[in-house]
């Protein structure tokens, strides 16, 4: 099997669910207080987590954040607000590189990318972008993951909460979380190996919480689209055992949360879109992503890569490419590689 590093891609090319997953060695470390009964512990981290996923919806914010993954650095800033009326508006534009810019109205997503003068408009399927976690309760977390609550700190002159989801197997990485001790917003997240090393960080550098709704400039920017080419990409739901796909992972604590069918502009010209299949298995924190595509040559080739928390696995199963996405270990991918089933439908 040929091995890879995955090319270091700017916060704009991952998957949304690697938003979330994060890397920095910390110049300082919060204070760690004595453990209280497991019970208490638990129920205490729960109702963290629950405040973190409802606060990144809730709240209005406005500030900038840095995303870093061994010497790779990228810096966005960020806007959102929350109404009674017509729900979440967002901003978050890459301050790093090429710009890229994008607006949000609840699930309405536009992303502009101005060297093309191209706006991509698409349903958003992942809530799980950083200040957010993915949508399960912080009790289903706790299943595959034990609580530490490691005492006080601040992050960007917020006064904050430090938790550690340490994992109770070997097929997930840990993760150390601050909330801000009022709202409960997510300030800092970062994936951690079985050694503690800090594979991946996210972290506010600047944040301002509880500001006024500030949304016209992403009202302006949505209706305001004369001149932009406009791109919406055709996605649409898949029953992928109806097209002949079992995939029973063994891995406990993973669900399936999505199916999904995207075209991929074939590599023969004058050719039609390749459909692909992508399954979302999410344990409450970590995401894997499978991708069933045909194979169109023979030019591709099986192997693994990696890249700060994220792994992938590539190989073929009959006339089909398998590709395995996630920001778990490669043994986990392995596991789901391993569980994947194949039955011509009749």
């Amino acid at each position: 099997m040929q091995t890879s590093r995955l090319n270091k891609t700017t916060i704009w090319g991952r998957l949304p669910a690697f938003l979330f997953c994060a890397a920095v060695l910390l110049s300082t470390t919060p204070r760690v207080f004595a453990q209280d009964d497991p019970a208490v512990t638990r129920r205490t981290a729960a109702e963290l987590l629950d405040r973190i996923h409802q606060a990144a919806q809730q709240q209005n914010y406005e500030g900038a954040f840095v995303y870093q993954r061994g010497n790779f650095v990228q810096t966005s800033r960020i806007a959102h607000y929350s109404t009674r009326t017509d729900g979440e508006f967002e901003l978050l534009e890459s301050l790093d590189g090429k710009p890229r810019k994008m607006l949000r109205h609840n699930d309405d997503m536009y992303t502009f990318v101005p060297e093309r003068h191209l706006v991509v408009v698409e349903k958003r399927q992942n809530k799980d972008s950083f200040p957010a976690l993915l949508a399960v309760s912080g009790e289903q977390v706790l299943s595959v993951y034990e609580p530490k609550m490691l005492g006080d700190d601040r992050v960007a002159g917020v006064d904050s909460l430090v938790m550690e989801l340490d994992p109770k197997d070997a097929y997930r990485f840990a993760y150390k979380l601050w909330a801000d001790k009022k709202t409960g917003l997510l300030l800092r997240a970062q994936t951690l190996d079985s050694s503690g090393q800090v594979l991946e960080q996210l972290s506010f550098s600047q944040v301002s919480i509880g500001v006024p709704v500030d949304k016209a400039g992403i009202v302006n920017g949505i209706r305001n689209l004369a001149g932009w080419t406009v791109v919406r990409p055709p996605v649409e739901p898949v029953d992928m055992a109806a097209q002949g796909w079992q995939i029973t992972p063994s891995v406990q604590g993973f669900h399936m949360i999505r199916q999904l069918r995207r075209p991929m502009a074939s590599r023969e010209a004058g050719q039609p879109p390749i459909p692909v299949d992508q399954a979302v298995f999410s344990d409450g924190l970590a995401a894997i992503s499978v991708f069933v595509e045909p194979v169109e040559n023979n030019s591709r080739k099986e192997g693994t890569g990696d890249s700060g928390a994220t792994h992938v696995l590539v190989k073929r199963q009959g006339n089909f490419w398998i590709t395995l996405l996630g920001e778990v270990p490669q043994t986990t991918l392995q596991q789901f590689a391993s569980a994947i089933e194949y039955k011509a439908p009749k």
